[in-house]
């Protein structure tokens, strides 16, 4: 009988609403290995590239017969280029997408670097290294904005870490191979070599980065963009993490721009293959950059800067010594704790800004890559003046900047704790 006929009411119950379902990737998710794969990739050709001189300075000093100090204008200003012109590759990369600028990034940063071989003169080579950084400059700050568009929260961290471990890798192994092949065919061949396989990155890049779905159009306006680059340099905790990132890259980059002249210098005197085999101690880095996850999970966001800076530190006191294997752990110490301290800060970096993310990490990249161009000159006129010790000192002043910088951040964050409990 109908509830009509009884005269009773007709109760209609309510479908259950459909559980919001994130099609963001994820660990073990579809796409997320090719994606991972992928950025790993651009970050192994990225960093191969823009530091592809810098295992090779004494041979570039020796053929154009300048001093350290004008043989490290090779990588600064490859560095240079990157941090001034990421912050209009990320403005494209918001109109056009971030797979577009990525891929026109590489394409034209593996053309230059076919080219660099055959620089007539230092000038020459100081131009083309300058020009191949302002090309690779939309990769940074795209990648880590893609993946905060395309990656579920939880694992933003694990990911950035997987791209900053590409970055350790492509150091390492464009160090390593420049320093053997230099040995045997000239510094001219091994930057070729380089070159070679960063287009074989840059291919497969493009062939396994998944199509981006949570990309949404942005404004190419000049007034757009110096609003929102105004209100990310108003944001305490940007400024922050900016100022932290150009640190940590004043002591690596500093520090591993001398370090082939000290290492083929007494009392060590190491042939150029031996030298670019130091470099190995970038697997270091790419454990702690993919670990970073872990260890912010643990210690926090300012807690992993403080561990990353005291191990830093520790690293620059004991490479002062005059023995091999102390200035080898010194290395890996140094080392480690800069990629944690990056990734920690690079992440953090892409989780504070909630709109305009590509501008806040190319704001990072501009102050990161401003602080690899500082250390890699200041560190080389240190070297000239103080020998060692005098790089040594100027990576401590970072350091010591870093855990400042870090120690104000927690007393503020107190402070806003005690006003809004409730937030906090």
């Amino acid at each position: 009988m109908s509830p009509a006929s009884t005269g009773a009411s007709t109760v209609v119950a309510a479908a259950p609403s459909a559980p919001v379902v994130d099609s963001r990737m994820a660990p073990g998710g579809p796409g997320y290995r090719r994606m991972s794969f992928a950025l790993f990739l651009a970050g192994v050709a990225t960093f191969a590239l823009l530091y592809s001189t810098q295992a090779l300075l004494p041979l570039i000093s020796g053929e154009f017969g300048v001093a350290a100090s004008e043989a490290s204008w090779t990588v600064a200003a490859a560095t240079g280029g990157l941090a001034l012109f990421v912050l209009p590759m990320s403005a494209l990369s918001e109109r056009f997408g971030r797979r577009t600028v990525m891929t026109a990034s590489l394409a034209v940063a593996v053309t230059v670097g076919l080219l660099v071989p055959f620089a007539p003169s230092l000038t020459a080579l100081v131009v083309l290294r300058a020009v191949q950084g302002a090309a690779l400059a939309g990769l940074p700050a795209s990648a880590t904005a893609y993946l905060a568009e395309e990656v579920t929260p939880k694992a933003l961290v694990t990911a950035i870490g997987l791209f900053v471990a590409g970055n350790s890798v492509g150091g390492m192994s464009g160090r390593v191979i420049t320093g053997w092949v230099a040995q045997e065919w000239g510094w001219r061949v091994a930057v070729g070599v380089i070159g070679a396989i960063a287009v074989a990155c840059a291919v497969a890049f493009r062939a396994l980065l998944p199509a981006p779905k949570h990309f949404v159009t942005g404004s190419l306006r000049p007034r757009v963009l110096a609003r929102t680059v105004r209100d990310h340099l108003a944001d305490p905790l940007l400024r922050r993490l900016y100022a932290i990132g150009a640190l940590f890259m004043t002591v690596f980059g500093g520090v591993y721009t001398v370090i082939g002249y000290r290492l083929t210098e007494a009392p060590f005197g190491l042939p150029q293959g031996i030298v670019g085999s130091i470099f190995l101690v970038y697997l270091v880095g790419t454990v702690s950059a993919s670990t970073s996850g872990r260890l912010v999970g643990r210690l926090g966001r300012r807690g992993a800067l403080y561990a990353a800076g005291g191990t830093t530190a520790t690293g620059l006191l004991l490479s002062l010594a005059d023995s091999l294997p102390l200035v080898l752990v010194g290395l890996v110490l140094i080392t480690g704790g800069f990629f944690a301290g990056h990734a920690a800060a690079s992440s953090a970096v892409s989780k504070t800004a909630t709109r305009g993310r590509a501008q806040a990490s190319a704001l990072y990249q501009s102050a990161y890559y401003i602080g690899s161009s500082v250390g890699s000159s200041v560190g080389a006129m240190a070297f000239h003046a103080g020998g060692w010790s005098g790089t040594v000192t100027v990576g401590l002043l970072a350091v010591l900047g870093v855990v400042t910088i870090t120690v104000f951040g927690t007393r503020a964050a107190r402070v806003a704790a005690r006003r809004e409990p409730v937030a906090a």
